[in-house]
């Protein structure tokens, strides 16, 4: 870190970690958040671990993992730094054009008592769940006061969770939606950020969630269900159970939408494949 009064570089302290350390914080993380990281890993989770150590006044990974285990430390702590929150609007295009034009008109006709159930079950900073609503609001027009078609959205991490709650997104970030979309469901913020109106942010139910909770807590099955891009972090073992969840949880003929680098064997699940990273119950 260099001191604006001086040339002189003051150089970091990397703080080590043991065999055994890393071992215990592989095998924590990866029992509670699902998150499977592998030797090759480990200099990027020292590197993303090491600052908050020194700043809390850790003398090694020891007393950080006993703090963990004890539940003395919150654990949005360790959640912040070990989970990547890429995403942006259209991410992955073409399931939002078959979720559209596929998804939609099935569940208009079937569903009949118009309770669309839609959870958007990793949604990060808000982008993902929020075009999901925005879809929904297009295609219904005005029939869209006679469904309930909210949108639960969930993530592990609560910050992301309250940057989504907000909904302000740079402008250069809303580059890859339709301009009409800017105009009619976005808000003027200032010259470098708009934000999300509120008839679209309403539409939206934003709770904090992990996805390795042993019993899903809810009441009903889902319709839809979108987890793109978090199935690559988990072992294979633990996404054969995840995707049995979602089975579970799901209605007769309702989809899966994964991301494009992940992929459901066919002896792994009764999901049957759709097209690349969209599967359905039947």
């Amino acid at each position: 870190m260099e001191r604006l009064t001086s040339p002189i570089c003051t150089k970091v302290h990397k703080m080590d970690i043991t065999e055994k350390e890393f071992a215990q914080l592989v095998n924590y993380i990866k029992t509670n958040y699902g998150i499977n990281i592998k030797e090759e890993k480990r200099a990027l989770l020292i590197g993303r671990l090491n600052n908050t150590l020194l700043q809390a006044g850790y003398n090694n990974f020891t007393e950080f993992y006993n703090d963990l285990v004890s539940k003395k430390l919150n654990q949005a702590t360790l959640i912040d730094k070990i989970t990547t929150n890429h995403t942006f609007f259209m991410r992955e295009k073409e399931h939002f054009i078959y979720y559209k034009d596929y998804v939609l008109p099935f569940l208009e006709k079937t569903v009949i008592n118009k309770d669309l159930r839609i959870w958007c079950a990793a949604c990060s900073t808000g982008e993902e769940s929020y075009t999901l609503a925005i879809l929904m609001d297009e295609y219904f027009g005005s029939s869209k006061r006679l469904w309930d078609c909210k949108v639960l959205a969930t993530d592990i991490s609560e910050r992301v969770l309250n940057e989504a709650k907000l909904g302000i997104y740079p402008n250069v970030r809303l580059e890859t939606i339709p301009p009409i979309w800017r105009m009619n469901y976005f808000q003027h913020l200032d010259e470098n950020n708009s934000v999300i109106k509120d008839d679209i942010k309403k539409e939206v139910l934003y709770r904090k969630f992990n996805l390795m909770e042993k019993n899903f807590p809810f009441k009903k099955k889902f319709h839809v269900i979108f987890c793109r891009n978090v199935m690559i972090y988990f072992d294979n073992e633990t996404k054969i159970k995840l995707i049995k969840k979602f089975y579970d949880f799901m209605e007769e003929g309702g989809y899966l939408f994964i991301g494009h680098s992940e992929s459901i064997a066919r002896n792994e699940s009764d999901f049957k494949y759709i097209m690349p990273a969209v599967y359905r119950k039947i």
